[in-house]
């Protein structure tokens, strides 16, 4: 009989060399709090196939608390808040921007910028691209936290701060909220407004964002100027639906997850979805929340002693949640998590655990299942992925 082993396994090696192909190997950037042992920024390899991160850095940046990162659309720069403040190794709020190579993907410092603010805890860019929204929270009472607008250059070099705004504060929780802490700031979908969530305030403040009409002051308040939320919520994180029609909105301190219908700067709210009902108060932090690529699954994370993520099916007609699970994160406050881009995989920056876990998705239903990998990482705080050029 004719030896059959070299065809098969050159069949073998074939067909994994298929599946080698098949697999997608995605960069991912961790950002981190670096009081501990954290150095910076990690850029790491992950795999689509087998949901693992390499845990060898491809590159390690070195930079003070870049706990926030902001993609640009063409993801040819990245804008790292570095949310310093009093008592820290730097305690000047900056913003860094980074280039990145598009076929290597290795990042590489291009310029710096005071936010005039204390703990810069988040950014976003204009849809167009020429403006950067940075959210001083700001831990102390004074001087509380700010919005503060900074322009582009053309070549996308960061100019100084052009606008700050602050708002007064609800005082409702004595500890939390005497001055306003500001703690993310979104565009709208066309571009044309500007919510800024403030966690002190208990309000989502609306701005009309129009830099031509006037560059040195490009935001300009409307009518009515907020959203009220309930008194003690303490707003956090704002997200649009992918149609533009409806937002969810994320409450840190009473752990609830607001949703609205949204039209021309205006939000009308349409329903309020308790994280954490009848708990006590320590199970309550709300925080991230993400929304899958095929806009069925809202996905939002409780911290406090509760530490979980909540998986929502979202009704497309009215953007209101149904609860489908609930799973614990296996770890210790779930800053941020991010959904891998082929959709088979969540990934969840555990800060005070110092850990990555990764969990499997089920695309079909939303639902999360087993654990796959559990990364050492010391004060993980955001996950962004870079995808191929």
């Amino acid at each position: 009989m004719r030896n059959l082993w070299p065809l098969l396994i050159a069949g073998s090696i074939g067909a994994m060399g298929v599946q080698a192909a098949l697999a997608e190997d995605y960069q991912l950037l961790v950002g981190s709090y670096t009081a501990g042992q954290s150095q910076g920024i990690y850029r790491m390899s992950f795999d689509s196939a087998t949901g693992q991160i390499n845990p060898k850095p491809l590159q390690v940046i070195k930079s003070e608390n870049p706990s926030w990162l902001t993609l640009s659309k063409d993801q040819r720069q990245v804008f790292v808040v570095n949310e310093n403040g009093p008592g820290q190794r730097d305690p000047v709020g900056r913003v860094s921007r980074y280039a990145i190579d598009p076929k290597t993907h290795v990042l590489t410092l291009i310029d710096q910028a005071q936010t005039l603010g204390n703990e810069p805890t988040h950014s976003s860019l204009s849809v167009d691209g020429s403006h950067l929204f940075v959210s001083n929270y700001s831990v102390a009472e004074d001087p509380g936290g700010s919005l503060a607008v900074l322009p582009l250059g053309a070549d996308g070099r960061l100019q100084p701060v052009v606008q700050m705004s602050s708002h007064p504060a609800s005082r409702v929780n004595p500890e939390r909220q005497m001055s306003a802490h500001v703690h993310s700031t979104i565009p709208s979908p066309d571009g044309r407004y500007v919510f800024s969530n403030d966690l002190g305030a208990d309000r989502v403040f609306v701005y009309r964002f129009d830099p031509k009409a006037n560059p040195d002051l490009p935001l300009t308040p409307v009518t009515p100027a907020f959203v009220q939320l309930p008194p003690g919520s303490g707003p956090r994180h704002l997200l649009f639906s992918a149609d533009g029609k409806h937002a969810w909105l994320t409450m840190e301190m009473s752990a609830q997850v607001a949703v609205f219908d949204y039209h021309d700067g205006k939000l009308e709210q349409t329903q309020m979805v308790d994280l954490a009902a009848g708990q006590p108060v320590s199970d309550k932090a709300g925080a991230a929340l993400h929304a899958s690529k095929d806009g069925k699954f809202l996905y939002v994370s409780n911290r406090g002693t509760a530490n979980q993520l909540l998986v929502f099916a979202i009704d497309p007609a009215t953007g209101h949640l149904k609860e489908r699970q609930r799973r614990t994160v296996e770890g210790d406050h779930p800053r941020e998590f991010s959904l891998d881009p082929s959709g088979k995989f969540l990934l969840i920056a555990n800060q005070k655990s110092n850990q990555i876990v990764v969990v499997e998705r089920d695309a079909g239903t939303g639902l999360l299942g087993k654990t796959v990998q559990k990364l050492p990482m010391d004060a993980p705080s955001d996950l962004k992925f870079l995808l191929r050029q």
